[in-house]
């Protein structure tokens, strides 16, 4: 049985892929633009402007590179690699060519400021973004090289000490991040990227830097990453409940494949039975349907079927509770009324809440009269000569709906050779029960319209595996399960 359902909000609509390819697109263009800036326009190391806009244009890569990446996954899905960089990094050259971009534009859009530490004159030289980068007033000057280390949290300044000195001593490119505590106590991680000036004897003579505030782009990383973190968490989770709930339904369940017969001393044989369970079209929910049939002290039958509300571990546990008890009450002499009634209190009282229905039979071989209640469930379908009818059912009500709930009691005489089909209301997929255009239609109707196929055939495992084939669509929504009984 279904979970209720509690709202009807329309599911959300993963992005249009061609509006997602458009976007690539664009990003393709532009990145093979900036490189034709930096392969072209940008190549005089002497010139501090110049220096400055192949900087920008470098970090305009990294970001058209995150861009892309970004994109690819927002593509392909949950399952891409965020670091997956080959849409981008295998763009063709294009042979047009774009504008220098404005520093101040750029630098603007991507909070980066430019810096250049003399070690000739000990001069520094600070952008205005850069300053407001650090929070640092511009009346309190730029800070130096020996200052800069004492602004960043202590597991980063090793890493600032190391790519410095590789910069100032081996001429090495400067290319890292680190975190800063700024005056008014906030945190900014910063991406630093840089290069040593060399002078006519090859010496450093000053190096520059460019460095961008990356804390928001970091900050909506970290959450991309939490959050596939938690769906594969909870992808996790949900496969061990859904192994708890497989290995508890075949516990309950009872063991018998095939066909079962009472009795099994060697007497006559009064019932012949078989049952199937059927899993929805997914595999992954598991519900609490069950289908139950033993022998009583007294040499009476009980057959049940019945569905408890939701899927998972509490389904199937539950299931098993109700399953427990309607044996134990069944034992103990308890017809199909009454025992319903003490079902009711019990799913009513339990502490977890649900709903379930359930469909209980005793059958008395001596006399050949099934006594059965019914709660909210469908009712037998009892087959004779070739055509078959669903019984009259007696009142009853869903059980757990409502404390104090009174279950009516019906009887019906068979005779040999009829056959009972009991399910449970998950059988017939929606496809399936869908009116058609020329008049309605329903599960029983499509199972009863079956009474011929049923008339061939010579025990009842042969019954069930019609039943199976034909209600067997892929398209179920729900489990189900069938049992079906030949009066011997």
């Amino acid at each position: 049985m279904p979970s209720p359902a509690h709202a009807d909000h329309p599911a959300a609509q993963p992005p249009d892929p061609g509006a997602v390819d458009a976007l690539i697109s664009q990003a393709r263009q532009l990145r093979t633009r900036v490189d034709a800036v930096l392969r072209d326009g940008v190549s005089d190391a002497e010139d501090p402007q110049l220096r400055w806009q192949r900087a920008l244009c470098d970090l305009a890569v990294h970001q058209l590179d995150d861009l892309g990446a970004h994109l690819g996954q927002l593509k392909d899905g949950f399952d891409a690699d965020p670091h997956d960089r080959d849409l981008v990094l295998d763009m063709p050259v294009l042979p047009d060519r774009a504008p220098v971009p404005d520093p101040t534009a750029v630098g603007a859009l991507g909070r980066a400021g430019s810096a250049e530490w003399d070690l000739l004159t000990d001069g520094v030289q600070w952008s205005d973004e850069l300053f407001r980068i650090f929070g640092r007033p511009q009346d309190e000057g730029p800070l130096t090289l020996d200052e800069l280390p004492s602004w960043l949290f202590s597991d980063d300044q090793p890493l600032l000490t190391e790519v410095v000195t590789g910069c100032l001593v081996d001429a090495r490119p400067i290319d890292c991040e680190f975190r800063i505590v700024r005056v008014d106590g906030s945190v900014r991680t910063v991406h630093m990227v840089g290069e040593p000036v060399l002078g006519a004897d090859g010496g450093t003579v000053s190096m520059w830097a460019v460095i961008r505030d990356v804390s928001d782009l970091r900050r909506s990383q970290r959450t991309l990453r939490e959050t596939r973190d938690s769906l594969e968490r909870q992808r996790q989770i949900a496969r061990t409940e859904r192994r708890l709930a497989v290995e508890l339904q075949e516990a309950v369940l009872p063991p018998w494949r095939g066909t079962l017969r009472f009795p099994q001393d060697g007497g006559p044989i009064t019932m012949d039975l078989a049952a199937h369970y059927l899993p929805s079209a997914t595999g992954a929910l598991i519900g609490g349907d069950w289908y139950d049939a033993m022998q009583l002290p007294d040499g009476a039958s009980l057959l049940t079927v019945g569905d408890l509300t939701g899927h998972g571990v509490a389904a199937t546990s539950g299931m098993a509770m109700l399953l427990g008890a309607l044996r134990g009450m069944a034992v103990a002499g308890l017809q199909p009324g009454p025992l319903m009634g003490w079902l009711n209190e019990l799913l009513d009282t339990s502490p977890q809440p649900a709903l379930g229905s359930a469909l209980c039979c005793r059958y008395d071989p001596a006399t050949r009269v099934l006594n059965w209640s019914q709660a909210g469930h469908p009712a037998p379908l009892l087959f004779r000569a070739g055509a078959g009818r669903v019984l009259d059912p007696p009142d009853g009500v869903l059980l757990g709906a409502t404390s104090g709930a009174k279950y009516a009691q019906a009887s019906e005489q068979l005779a040999a050779g009829d056959l009972l089909v009991l399910h449970t209301d998950g059988l017939v997929s929606r496809r399936i029960t869908d009116p058609p255009a020329g008049g309605a239609n329903s599960g029983a109707d499509h199972l009863l319209a079956m009474a011929p196929l049923f008339a061939t055939t010579k025990t009842a495992h042969d019954c069930v595996r019609l039943v199976a084939e034909e209600f067997g669509v892929p398209e179920r929504e729900d489990d189900a399960c069938v049992l079906v009984a030949r009066i011997g």
